[in-house]
């Protein structure tokens, strides 16, 4: 069995191959903001019912039924005779009344940096989990969906007091633009972080005992999914 990663974050990967597991790394193609302006209880901290949890949740499911749409359709190579476990995942800070996913441009990315320091904020991050097996009938497709299940993580991170001439140095590297809530505890960012109340992988990204948790939870046997199963 193979572990699939539909995200391009190097973090998630880099965590699942610290934990064993060498994913094989197919990006969705989901449009993000399609997806929370669809959510039918409207976007979270609107005076609707939807909760972070669900906007993250809905983010990363979107993101694994595309994968598994694509590797039903054969878009890619992998032998069809495999069972695939395929993760989708994404990641959301939850501050003063707001959601926020990734800035983009380095003005959003000082703005936000600044707002978060000395404050505490909510790292959400949504998981989904399918399993896809060799299609039962010899018809096409080859593969398909036998289970899937949603599930999120949040985490507390304590923000330092972090200088202005420090938020411009760090938002230069370019490292905030392109990660949720602008800030990463695994990279440059790090030392700007006081700590985190919680899972510090699902602040990377990833969380890894929920995601063994919902792999138990189809039937799988998490050390069946390291690179070399140990005895």
């Amino acid at each position: 069995m193979r572990l699939v990663l539909a995200s391009a974050s190097p973090a998630r990967r880099a965590t699942l191959i610290a934990a064993g597991i060498t994913p094989i790394v197919i990006v969705s193609a989901v449009d993000e903001d399609a997806v929370l302006s669809a959510l039918p209880g409207g976007r979270a901290f609107t005076g609707g019912r939807t909760t972070p949890a669900d906007e993250v949740s809905a983010l990363a499911a979107a993101k694994c039924t595309n994968v598994c749409e694509a590797l039903i359709r054969g878009d890619t190579e992998l032998p069809t005779e495999n069972t695939l476990l395929v993760v989708g995942a994404d990641s959301m800070l939850e501050i003063n009344g707001h959601m926020l996913g990734k800035p983009h441009t380095p003005e959003v990315a000082r703005e936000r940096i600044r707002a978060m320091r000395r404050t505490t904020a909510t790292l959400w991050t949504g998981h989904s989990l399918a399993l896809l097996a060799p299609a039962s009938s010899t018809q096409c497709p080859q593969r398909e969906v036998t289970a899937q299940i949603t599930r999120s993580a949040s985490t507390l991170v304590h923000f330092g007091d972090i200088s202005d001439d420090e938020i411009d140095a760090y938002v230069a590297t370019g490292e905030p633009l392109h990660v949720a809530g602008s800030f990463t505890v695994d990279g440059l960012g790090g030392p700007f972080i006081d700590g985190v109340t919680g899972d510090y992988h699902s602040v990377v990204g990833i969380s890894l005992p929920l995601l063994r948790s919902m792999a138990c939870e189809l039937g799988v046997f998490w050390p069946n999914l390291w690179d070399t199963p140990r005895r």
